[in-house]
């Protein structure tokens, strides 16, 4: 079956899913080890309920609850930048990573919010 499903062609989920690859691709492996069952932990959670939140709020069925569950996803959006300022000032990640984690952050936070706009202006979409 080659067609995707919705939630696949949702430009801001496909936003969340490229931003938790690259954290745990760029940021985590340089978290050191006394770190791993702590901030990695942390940060590890908050990005992958970023795109998590946003597939739950796709799903559901009313608008309430998928406003709700979108509003989650832009706090874990929020947690996730916090956990990578933390370690970037900690100096666990170099300027170069954390500037373009921050740069991914910030366009997520952009079309997030976006999206969060059109939903309130067209519930029935």
């Amino acid at each position: 079956m080659d067609e995707k499903h919705g939630l696949e062609n949702l430009r801001v989920w496909q936003q969340a899913i490229d931003l938790a690859v690259r954290v745990h691709q760029e940021a985590l492996p340089h978290l050191p080890r006394e770190e791993r069952h702590a901030l990695a932990l942390q940060l590890r959670r908050a990005v992958q309920s970023i795109s998590a939140n946003i597939a739950e709020g796709y799903g559901r069925y009313t608008f309430k609850d998928s406003l709700h569950f979108y509003y989650i996803a832009r706090g874990s959006l929020e947690e996730t930048y916090s956990h990578l300022l933390l370690a970037y000032r900690l100096g666990y990640l170099s300027k170069a990573t954390f500037d373009a984690l921050a740069a991914d952050i910030h366009n997520l936070r952009r079309a997030l919010n976006g999206y969060l706009k059109f939903i309130k202006e067209h519930p029935q979409q």
